[in-house]
């Protein structure tokens, strides 16, 4: 099913890899596990990247396998330039990243420059030292005000709920008397000071690690944070949750100052023509958006719209003029991408049952159709909806932070039903899983699903072999044309392929051409509700 890469139809050879490169996101400890402990690991995902290879995706991007306590899955690194021994150790990581470029399969690692875990030995040794100190100065200490240092140095909350500084002991050892460090997110997890040359230096000592390892690029973790402004002014309560669109003043994220960082981090990977680095950037401000990626910044910067747009034809029309637009301003490929370990799966967002899983597969089309890299979630081409799971194994450090107030992030990463009829599903000898995985799966197992032409990862299979063979996928450019309501239909060019999509309560005519694929069956020819179709002009034929 799969094709080398310089057999690609839609765009020239000499492109960068990842211009319109499918990859997919694998959630480490939850793709497959080898050691029966229950938890997914590197050599897990080496013996299966023949299934990656038979999907038909060009590159695979690994949530951070360093070492950690754990205290948010991998986020909180303790040491980023080895391997947790949880998910194995260097020798698995460098069989796997030479077994998937045996399989001409990319490999994308998470970094996570905005802070490091409270067991790293920098917050130790900042902890032994006093105020004022070198080991201090790589992260943000600060006095508390108030009259005896109380309160926290500023009014910023944490993106995990509650203040977003905690308070060490002084000099004397009594809790609560000293300094305040801050974290944007979680306690384990201490924002760094990126003005501190130290802080660089050895952020661009763990990029050409894993480089000269042979990574082909990075995924770096809250891009838009790491720079601090001067002074650490309030910020204004309503910024908590406005997702980055600039409405209020939100001092602790997309500072100015991240532009100099990540033309630090370009420098780095200028060195390594092969490699890219795609940003995780919540600035819905599509001009602020755009400075990510200028020619010295970031290749790629993760466009969530589609994640934040309900399925809605006008809403999702809007959704991707706006996407290509910035990217067009910036010189940059659009990105795309329906779900990740963070948000929602978009079966569940759609509505769930059987009308999230038409919808899920109606968007899926919509995604492929369009120029640019597509971003897929480990299980999504599966139709995995959310798990409901109860309050007693739920691990997510944001929901215990704000006593459930956030929505737990665990009902997305639940492990990958592979084969068999019961939990759990081939995912690791040990019945007991990180996270229970649900019985009803067994219907949505690989397994189950890869002889069954209907299944959703068979239309996956046969979009991404149609994305990557077929010329009608060529070209950057998007038209629009007139499409009944509650629809909407493009057209990639020079290529040829037209996508249509029905968000509408009937059946629609389709567009004129020869169809390609749809996800669902037409009705007396007709494209029915919630579904999408590709089509071609009547004299192209797949090469």
């Amino acid at each position: 099913m799969r094709r080398a890469a310089e057999n690609r139809q839609a765009t020239p050879k000499d492109s960068p890899w990842w211009r319109d490169a499918v990859c997919y996101q694998i959630y480490v400890r939850s793709f497959a596990d080898s050691t029966g402990d229950g938890v997914g690991d590197l050599d897990g995902i080496r013996s299966r990247l023949g299934y990656l290879e038979l999907l038909g995706v060009d590159a695979l991007w690994l949530t951070p396998f360093y070492r950690s306590p754990m205290a948010d899955h991998g986020y909180d690194v303790a040491d980023p330039r080895d391997v947790d021994p949880l998910f194995g150790d260097l020798d698995a990581f460098d069989a796997l990243l030479e077994e998937a470029h045996r399989r001409d399969l990319k490999v994308i690692v998470d970094v996570v420059p905005n802070h490091t875990s409270r067991q790293h030995p920098w917050f130790a040794e900042a902890l032994a030292a006093p105020p004022g100190s070198p080991q201090r100065d790589r992260y943000h200490f600060a006095d508390g005000r108030g009259a005896h240092g109380e309160q926290p140095p500023n009014n910023w909350v944490s993106a995990f709920g509650g203040p977003a500084w905690t308070r060490v002991p002084d000099e004397s050892g009594e809790p609560g008397t000293g300094q305040w460090y801050l974290h944007l997110f979680s306690a384990d997890q201490p924002d760094l000071n990126w003005t501190n040359p130290e802080v660089r230096a050895d952020f661009e000592r763990t990029l050409r690690f894993w480089l000269d390892r042979g990574v082909d690029g990075f995924r770096i973790d809250v891009a838009h944070g790491m720079a601090k402004p001067a002074g650490l002014p309030d910020m204004d309560p309503r910024a908590a949750g406005s997702f980055g669109t600039g409405e209020y003043f939100d001092p602790r994220f997309d500072d100015d100052g991240v532009h100099d960082l990540h033309k630090m981090i370009r420098k780095v990977l200028d060195e390594y023509p092969h490699a890219m680095a795609v940003g995780e950037i919540w600035a819905l401000d599509e001009e602020r958006f755009a400075r990510y990626l200028r020619p010295d910044e970031l290749h790629l910067g993760f466009n969530f719209r589609l994640v934040l747009t309900h399925f809605d034809a006008d809403a999702l029309q809007a959704a991707i003029e706006r996407s290509l637009s910035v990217a067009a301003t910036a010189g940059a490929p659009p990105t795309w991408t329906l779900s990740n370990h963070d948000v929602w799966r978009q079966v569940s967002r759609y509505g769930g049952g059987a009308q999230g899983v038409r919808r899920a597969r109606a968007m899926a089309l919509v995604e492929l159709a369009l120029p640019g890299t597509v971003f897929l979630y480990n299980g999504e081409e599966l139709g995995l909806g959310n798990v409901d799971l109860p309050a007693h194994v739920v691990t997510d450090p944001r929901w215990h932070a704000s006593d459930g107030a956030h929505p737990s992030r665990d009902e997305v990463r639940v492990p990958l039903p592979w084969e068999g009829t019961q939990p759990p599903f081939g995912f690791s000898g040990n019945a007991a899983t990180w996270l229970p995985i649900p019985a009803e799966w067994a219907a949505l197992t690989v397994e189950a699903q890869l002889e069954d032409t209907d299944s959703t990862l068979s239309l996956y299979r046969q979009a991404l072999e149609l994305r990557q063979q077929h010329p009608a996928f060529a070209g950057t450019e998007v038209e629009w044309y007139g499409a009944p309501a509650g629809c909407l239909a493009l057209r990639r060019r020079p290529g040829g392929l037209t996508c249509a999509l029905n968000t509408s309560a009937a059946p629609v005519a389709l567009p004129p051409g020869e169809l390609l694929l749809s996800s669902a069956p037409l009705v007396d020819g007709k494209l029915p509700p919630d579904a999408a179709a590709w089509l071609v002009a009547g004299t192209q034929r797949q090469p």
